[in-house]
């Protein structure tokens, strides 16, 4: 996130995956408030997608 993403988010979430997508770390904490169960689920989804796209332009940049 840039700065102005980052002051506005309401959730502050750091996710660890290796390459087989197997969790090495998770560490979340709500701004303000609270968030739910479904929207901890759809984090870990959306960064989930992030790091396979991470370990395919790693894979391409390493040509492996």
């Amino acid at each position: 996130l840039n700065y102005v993403e980052d002051v506005a988010a309401t959730v502050d979430f750091n996710v660890v995956m290796n390459d087989q997508l197997g969790i090495i770390e998770v560490q979340g904490t709500a701004e303000e408030g609270s968030f739910s169960r479904t929207q901890m689920n759809q984090i870990l989804d959306l960064a989930q997608q992030g790091i396979e796209k991470l370990f395919a332009a790693q894979r391409l940049a390493l040509s492996v």
